[in-house]
């Protein structure tokens, strides 16, 4: 394929926010090497990447640079590459019996576009009705954190968030809100920073319109 024709379509591919799979896309050795290993190798990379740019890399503001970005991006916004840093999730029994749904709403996240490595910022929006199990609210928010933390698409994310979420629980009966800003699209092509993104998944008794209405009615209502 011609070099410019290949370097066109990567633009489209960007900009259109596409995913080839609800898996985020992972070689089978992503983890043989150590952070350590893993950091010392992005330090010099991008140290690199900063002297083509003409920075000088002597300036003491400039010099830890490659530093702090190599462990942000291992440590910090890309934590939830590794399995290893999934939160563990304990279930509870539903002593309370309580049948209805239950909505976590406006649980704030920080993620990371993987197409040109700028912030989505947004809120999730979380509802289920027990299946005879429960896991404790701030779980929730850990699973949506944890599925943000890694280069992503909002459609993959939700994707994601809705199937850690049958799957703990034990149940269908769940339904995802996430809203976001990407910044793709607020500071970089378009520059429209008025525009958000909404997706929904939902399933079990959220396929029925009127169990959604209930859901959309108590968001409104915390908004």
């Amino acid at each position: 394929m011609n070099n410019q024709i290949e370097k066109e379509l990567f633009e489209l591919l960007g900009d259109e926010h596409q995913m080839t799979s609800t898996e985020t896309p992972l070689r089978p050795d992503a983890f043989d090497k150590s952070d350590e290993e893993k950091m010392a190798t992005i330090e010099k990379h991008f140290h690199i990447i900063m002297e083509e740019m003409g920075l000088d890399m002597t300036d003491d503001s400039l010099r830890g640079t490659p530093h702090r970005v190599a462990k942000m991006f291992i440590q910090e916004i890309f934590s939830g590459l590794n399995p290893a840093n999934k939160p563990k999730i304990s279930v509870f029994e539903n002593s309370y019996h309580y049948d209805k749904m239950l909505v976590e709403a406006n649980i704030s996240f920080n993620s990371t576009c993987e197409h040109h490595f700028l912030p989505i910022i947004g809120k999730a929006h979380i509802g289920y009705v027990s299946n005879g199990k429960v896991i404790g609210l701030s779980k929730l928010n850990r699973i949506v954190d944890y599925y943000a933390r890694r280069p992503q698409v909002q459609e993959r994310m939700i994707m994601q968030i809705f199937n850690e979420l049958k799957t703990v629980l034990n149940t269908e009966d769940v339904i995802v809100v996430v809203e976001a800003e990407h910044l793709c699209v607020s500071s970089r092509g378009i520059k429209d920073s008025s525009s958000y993104t909404s997706t929904i998944q939902y399933g079990g008794i959220f396929n029925e319109k009127e169990n959604r209405n209930d859901f959309f009615n108590l968001l409104n209502k915390e908004k």
